[in-house]
């Protein structure tokens, strides 16, 4: 059920486009020249988005989850990690409507800031790299909040006790010991983070319009009406490629 489906566009990839967009022989190689001499540029900046999501998610994740951590009753932890996961409680293509209500030209944002005479005409908060980003960071900062959590609530806390006797200061004895101890819910957050914001294609079509323009959204707009399924499939082994490569 993994492999054969994978199989599948592999294969597709390396076939020719018929009508409406079907997969038709003989192999070529020309959906993947196609994919590196046209949409290199959708893919670099895909990587790079992915890569800014995830280490504001990692900045702004640790010290949630270490503020989580050190709540001293079970009640204000568990309260804490409700919060953190009460999102999902909705739809994440509504969560991402509101944002462009959010970022909008006459939304929360420009409203609050044009009555109070910090700006003069509304800000172009929407269709930016930077809603994509804002949007991406929001949907995907629980995955890296939880595990991160999971790995300092087995963390002996006195290992930072012995590192302050030992002359350690607070950065040192965090970089020298709690990181690495930890390191394995950071990894798991970004890899949980990282692969997702890959592939995403609702949040940067309704938040990026064609500056956020992402491979995911190329992907999706091959296999709808007259596409192109064998640049679709092309597009999909490169993006699965930069994952593995990554990880």
């Amino acid at each position: 059920f993994f492999l054969l489906p994978l199989i599948f566009v592999v294969v597709i990839s390396f076939l020719t486009r018929g009508s409406g967009g079907s997969a038709v022989l003989p192999f070529t190689l020309s959906q993947y020249t196609r994919v590196f001499d046209t949409f290199w540029i959708v893919l670099q900046r895909t990587l790079v988005t992915a890569f800014v999501t995830t280490v504001i998610c990692l900045l702004a994740g640790y010290p949630l989850a270490y503020f989580i951590t050190r709540r001293q009753s079970n009640f204000g932890k568990q309260f804490a990690l409700f919060l953190v996961i009460l999102p999902f409680w909705t739809n994440f293509l509504i969560r991402t409507y509101a944002w462009r209500v959010i970022l909008g030209r006459e939304g929360i944002i420009n409203s609050t800031l044009m009555n109070a005479g910090i700006i003069s005409e509304p800000l172009s908060l929407l269709n930016t790299e930077f809603a994509v980003i804002l949007g991406l960071v929001y949907g995907f900062l629980p995955f890296m909040v939880l595990p991160i959590y999971a790995s300092l609530s087995r963390f002996d806390f006195r290992f930072i006790e012995a590192a302050h006797d030992l002359g350690a200061n607070d950065w040192i004895a965090f970089w020298r010991v709690m990181l690495p101890l930890t390191m394995p819910g950071v990894v798991a957050g970004c890899i949980l983070v990282f692969i997702p914001a890959i592939g995403t294609f609702v949040t940067s079509d309704l938040l990026g319009g064609t500056k956020g323009l992402m491979i995911g959204n190329l992907i999706q707009g091959q296999y709808s009406g007259n596409g192109h399924m064998p640049l679709g499939a092309a597009l999909s082994v490169v993006m699965m490629l930069c994952v593995v490569v990554a990880l």
